[in-house]
């Protein structure tokens, strides 16, 4: 039997990392996706045995700057890609430069050097990877899901979803509904 599953990565995460934060006795305040305040001095102990504990879940701790503020461009990205209440209709670039306080020149060669990728390519990545839960789902028609992810057209869309993935999302659909058929 095969299971389809549904979740919200970031709740995830947020679960995560309260359990072991409270497993290790840890006082602290989330404040946002990938940001936590430790409202205490860590010894050294309590700092590797979160960092093991977050290993195990393929969860890091970063400690250099430049990776932090990509790990927040990265964050903002996602929640400007999944989150329904954030408004993609704004240029991303405006969007990052509000939430992040830097301008957009600056972040975006700060994401280059860092991941040796631009930031126009993650999101590409990030709305396919998006594109691709909303086909599972398939509450969507493909116009539905390029309006979603304000893309000019479902050609623009089914373009970036091949040149990624080497398949079109009508290709992916019935990739997803044979699967679906035969696991009846």
């Amino acid at each position: 039997m095969k299971l389809f599953i549904k979740f919200d990565f970031n709740a995830v995460c947020r679960q995560v990392l309260r359990e072991k934060l409270d497993e290790i006795d840890v006082k602290y305040n989330i404040l946002g996706f990938g940001e936590v305040d430790i409202l205490e001095n860590l010894s050294s102990e309590k700092y590797d045995e979160l960092a093991s504990a977050l290993g195990n879940y393929n969860i890091e701790i970063v400690e250099n700057q430049k990776s932090i503020l990509v790990q927040k461009i990265k964050d903002a990205i996602i929640d400007m890609v999944f989150n329904e209440e954030t408004n993609v209709n704004v240029k991303t670039s405006v969007y990052l430069a509000d939430t992040l306080g830097h301008s957009y020149g600056y972040l975006s060669n700060l994401f280059s050097e860092v991941t040796y990728t631009s930031i126009e390519n993650f999101i590409i990545l990030q709305k396919i990877e998006y594109t691709k839960q909303l086909v599972i789902k398939g509450n969507l028609s493909l116009t539905e899901i390029a309006f979603k992810l304000n893309y000019s057209s479902v050609a623009h869309l089914s373009t970036q979803f091949k040149n990624t993935t080497g398949i079109t999302p009508s290709a992916f659909k019935r990739i997803i509904s044979k699967r679906r058929e035969i696991n009846l």
